[in-house]
């Protein structure tokens, strides 16, 4: 860790002196071609799914797992040990509790290493796993993969047919994007797989937990659950009984909705679990592995490695877009001449722009392509977020061509608006992506079966518009009203994709004041209240993911992103010179390092809530960067 570079002088000299060095080396990690992208890391469950996407590759002969790379094995093995805690489990987020997925994913893979059950630290991790309810308490992924191998009763695991692909009515796009991709695969290799080979021996027997079942479901539930697990229960017996020329339709649909998928993009949705889902699903179909089409399969899910000789982990996919954009608005916030020397940087953003039609034009048919996505290539998959920081950047660089700028401009605004929901508000990938049925499927409880619209997305939205000079459209008058009506009782905003009430409350604050609501309305100093009332005694703040599990803000040591998120938040607040703003840019002075950034260990950013978290590896640089330059901006002390 970098150590603190002493604050002296005077305030207004301090934060220039700070914003010159965070500039200064965020603008040293830009790649020669004008982006940026930091490593994305996560938990031990990467490693871990690796290692049983290994021996789907690379089955056990004569009883015996002799892997053709050992040494990758042993360093994923390594990789995940690293994160074990001493009551024996694996957390999801750092400094988090043990979790029983993580736990159990990370003890299967742990023994197929070669590590003995009776190693301690293995003991530990069976004991911690019996103590959170045994193998039966995972969620459904972690059984369907188990299962795949013998290793969990098939008949006790949902099912995830490949007929969903016939069902009436676009069934498979009333699931989130995310969602689509992975099952969609995943019911291929369910479908085509009796029973995949372990080492002579090998059983998971000693994680069942001796007192709990391992059905399905125990019985009592109602509504929607109730009825999709009495369809789980009859499809079953379909899969036994149905004629085998409709599930070969379903299974042809679904192999060809995959490769379809496949083209203009790093990978089946450019995201961990769907591209190794979407290996298996090639190996179940039969496609060796010298054809071109899984050959690219596995050569897009081997670049998310990180082996370095240091270090070996997988990254849950790539952030360049998302990178690129904020951390070229940061830059041009704080230096506009140095936003002058970006111009590669814009070009390389409209290089990216999205030009074909994805699965958000099944809801959109008669929206126009526009718009960026996350990753380097995701063509079927352009995000609403993404979109909207891109064009925030856009406004504030110099392309080489500006017409091309102004028309990828006009096409992502047409774009966006064509995407807001009926709400007023909106999602990540699609729109009105928000039946709340789906969300009791059994296979749901990765707990993101839906897209539904979010305020920390709608606040950006509306920022965007307004920076482009739509603050007296139609679309932005219907996004205060979703926000206004979304605010939470204490006064903040939920924040989906980042953690949590913080993130989604500076958004929303930024949105509602470039869409003009004066900052003595009652919920923007509701709102203001509210970070203050959770600032840390340090001047900075910091937010758990257990927010997520707890309903409600939960409080945790102060990080440099969210620090500066709720100094953002204060601003947009109209709050410039209260004692809590200052003493959050005081925390962010004191604590940037020798390099010019800031430290930062804790995950911040949210795949899917409960169940899975990101640690973006330039919040704790760009968005400091941005708060102190927003705050010299609001405080004259330019």
């Amino acid at each position: 860790m970098s150590v603190p570079v002493p604050v002296t002088g005077s305030p207004a000299i301090e934060v220039e002196r700070a914003i010159e060095r965070a500039a200064h080396s965020l603008v040293a990690q830009r790649h020669t071609d004008g982006h940026w992208c930091a490593e994305l890391t996560s938990d031990s469950t990467l490693e871990s799914d690796f290692i049983l996407l290994e021996l789907w590759q690379h089955p056990p002969a004569g009883g015996r797992w002799n892997h053709p790379a050992p040494d990758l094995i042993r360093k994923a093995a390594s990789a995940i040990l690293d994160r074990q805690l001493p009551d024996g489990g694996f957390w999801i987020y750092p400094g988090g509790p043990a979790d029983v997925s993580a736990t159990v994913k990370a003890y299967f893979a742990l023994k197929l290493a070669g590590l003995s059950p009776d190693d301690a630290r293995m003991r530990a991790a069976r004991e911690r796993i019996l103590e959170l309810g045994g193998l039966q308490a995972a969620n459904s992924y972690v059984k369907i993969n188990l299962s795949l191998f013998g290793l969990y009763p098939r008949e006790h695991v949902p099912s995830v047919p490949p007929e969903m692909m016939l069902m009436p009515g676009e069934f498979i796009y009333q699931m989130s994007s995310w969602t689509r991709t992975i099952v969609i695969p995943l019911a291929i290799v369910q479908a085509l797989t009796e029973r995949r080979p372990v080492p002579e021996g090998f059983t998971l027997q000693e994680l069942f937990h001796p007192d709990r079942s391992v059905r399905l479901a125990r019985g009592g539930e109602t509504g929607w659950k109730r009825f999709w697990l009495f369809g789980d229960r009859l499809l079953k017996r379909w899969e036994r009984r149905a004629p085998a020329a409709f599930r070969r339709v379903a299974l042809r649909r679904a192999e060809q909705w995959l490769l379809e998928h496949l083209e203009d993009s790093d990978g089946l949705g450019a995201i961990y679990p769907a591209m190794m889902y979407a290996v298996m699903a090639l190996d179940a179909l039969g496609y060796r592995r010298e054809d071109p089409v899984r050959a690219e399969a596995e050569r897009q899910f081997y670049r998310l490695m990180v082996n370095d000789g240091e270090r070996f982990f997988f990254q849950p996919c790539f952030s360049p877009v998302w990178d690129t954009a904020i951390a070229a608005f940061a830059i041009a916030q704080a230096d506009p001449v140095r936003a002058g020397s970006l111009r590669a940087t814009a070009d390389w953003l409209l290089s990216k722009e999205v030009r074909r039609r994805g699965d958000w034009a099944v809801k959109r048919p008669k929206a126009e392509p526009g718009g960026w996505y996350f990753e380097f290539a995701n063509e079927f998959y352009p995000d609403i977020d993404d979109t909207a920081m891109v064009l925030l950047a856009l406004r504030r660089l110099e392309a080489s061509d500006p017409a091309r700028k102004q028309a990828a401009v006009d096409r992502a605004i047409a774009w966006l608006l064509a995407m807001q929901s009926k709400d007023g508000g909106w999602a990540a990938f699609d729109a009105d992506n928000n039946w709340r049925p789906l969300a009791e499927v059994p296979f749901a409880d990765h707990n993101a079966m839906l897209d539904p619209t979010c305020p920390d997305i709608t606040g950006r939205v509306i920022e965007a518009l307004c920076a482009w000079g739509l603050r007296d459209h139609p679309a932005v008058g219907r996004g205060v009203e979703y926000l206004l009506a979304a605010q939470r009782l204490d006064g903040s905003w939920y924040g989906r994709w980042g953690v949590n009430h913080i993130y989604g409350t500076f958004l929303a604050l930024r949105g509602l004041r470039a869409a003009g609501v004066d900052p003595n309305e009652a919920s923007v100093l509701r709102a203001a209240e509210w970070l203050r009332s959770v600032q840390n005694a340090d001047g900075g703040w910091g937010e758990s993911c257990a927010s997520y599990d707890e309903g409600e803000f939960v409080p945790a040591p102060s990080t440099a992103s969210q620090t500066a998120w709720a100094v953002l938040g204060l601003l947009a607040a109209g709050d410039l010179r209260s004692e809590s703003a200052h003493n959050g840019v005081r925390y962010l002075l004191e604590t940037q390092n020798a390099t010019g950034a800031w430290d930062e260990d804790l995950a911040t950013g949210t795949g899917f809530p409960r169940v899975f978290y990101l640690t973006y590896h330039l919040y704790r640089h760009y968005f400091p960067l941005l708060a102190l330059a927003e705050y010299r901006r609001t405080n004259g002390e330019t």
